[in-house]
């Protein structure tokens, strides 16, 4: 009898050992599902880009709707304008000029021509967004493959915790059994030895809280990526909002330029509306600077993964495995910095703008819209306590 007791404890603690070593599988296919439905098939999700693109569109195509009326004011304003100019030659203060005269008619035909102009206009700036888009592109699809990958490997990591877990629960009970029954009953070699495997794993599992642990990490995480889309998403509406209302009210700003005293406002208006049609290139492009940090952050983060759960048939690390469970959450962090680094630059966009369209306007409208939402922000805050 004492000999199969310590037949059955050797057998236990090889058991136990060989328990560690084991490394779950993942169904890639649905972990990937899942992935796509709690966070988007995307960093950026590909229905609100499209849906942007086709809003812009959509508004553009209005751009119409007051060229009736701007054609009647610049009609008067070109009355307005040949009245002082030929009083200005018939008293004698000015020479008959051919030039200034032509300018009113060509001001006119722009806006006859409202639609081709704007189009011509915004050719330089589109062809640098769709630069800019395709390198986008080019990165993006890889760090949406890592970001995969990096998710399987988290899961592999929650499931091999989970059997972790359950093998001290196990051995907790029969360590229970076998002090209570047949401690006597061994050498006090045995007894080292089952002290030594049971002891570290009873040690585990007051550390392996894995449930709360992935559900904060994926809450983190879901927190810092639609930190970013919310970041690009203002920025792609606010070039939308201001460039479609350069865009149908323009044509007010070519015939008040008629006038000799708003003589500006024409090139006024061109520098603004480049000015704006610059953001969707400038978009793309630190969207593009950030996906290469979010390639690094993933791929990172990836090969620390790789060497907790183990690949290759190498043997998962418990050492570091208790050490990042005791962390709080199953994540580096890495990603998340990342994806709030990456909406911070986001709003970078209007002031490099203007870097290169040099207008005051554009930046002082981004500023009041920053301090609008913050006005709004806290008002909801304030709003919140009484309730």
């Amino acid at each position: 009898m004492k000999k199969k007791l310590l037949y059955l404890c050797l057998l236990f603690s090889l058991w136990g050992t060989a328990g560690f070593a084991q490394t779950s599988t993942v169904d890639t296919a649905i972990s990937r599902k899942s992935l796509q439905y709690l966070q988007g098939d995307a960093v950026y999700e590909t229905g609100v880009m499209v849906f942007l693109k086709g809003l812009k569109n959509s508004i553009w195509s209005h751009f119409d709707l007051f060229i009736s009326d701007a054609q009647a004011l610049a009609a008067i304003f070109m009355i307005i304008f040949f009245a002082i100019k030929s009083y200005e030659m018939m008293v004698g203060d000015k020479q008959m000029e051919i030039m200034p005269l032509l300018r009113p008619f060509g001001l006119a035909m722009i806006i006859i021509w409202w639609g081709g102009f704007v189009k011509m206009v915004a050719f330089p700036t589109d062809l640098v967004a769709e630069q800019t888009e395709q390198m986008f592109d080019s990165v993006q699809g890889d760090v949406d493959g890592l970001r995969f990958t990096r998710a399987n490997l988290m899961l592999q990591v929650a499931n091999s915790l989970y059997t972790f877990q359950a093998q001290a629960d196990v051995a907790e009970k029969e360590s229970d059994t076998w002090y209570g029954q047949a401690w006597n009953a061994v050498t006090s070699t045995v007894k080292q030895g089952i002290a030594d495997v049971v002891s570290p794993l009873l040690e585990l599992k007051n550390r392996l809280t894995v449930g709360m642990q992935l559900l904060f990490t994926q809450l983190l995480e879901l927190i810092g990526i639609w930190i970013l889309r919310i970041a690009v998403y203002i920025i792609f509406m606010i070039q939308i909002i201001y460039s479609s209302i350069l865009i149908i009210l323009g044509p007010f700003s070519v015939a008040v330029s008629i006038l000799p005293a708003f003589r500006d406002s024409f090139s006024t208006w061109i520098a603004r509306f480049v000015s704006v049609n610059l953001y969707s290139g400038i978009a793309y492009l630190i969207m593009y600077l950030c996906g290469l940090m979010q390639q690094y952050a993933l791929t990172s983060e990836i090969s620390k993964y790789q060497e907790l759960v183990g690949t290759n048939g190498a043997a998962a690390d418990m050492a570091k495995m208790a050490v990042f469970a005791g962390n709080g959450i199953l994540s580096f962090g890495t990603v998340i910095i990342v994806f709030v680094i990456g909406a911070i630059c986001m709003f970078t966009v209007p002031s490099i703008s203007t870097w290169i369209i040099s207008t005051s306007g554009i930046s002082s409208a981004a500023s009041n819209f920053g301090r609008g939402a913050t006005t709004m922000a806290s008002a909801t805050r304030i709003v919140g306590t009484f309730i």
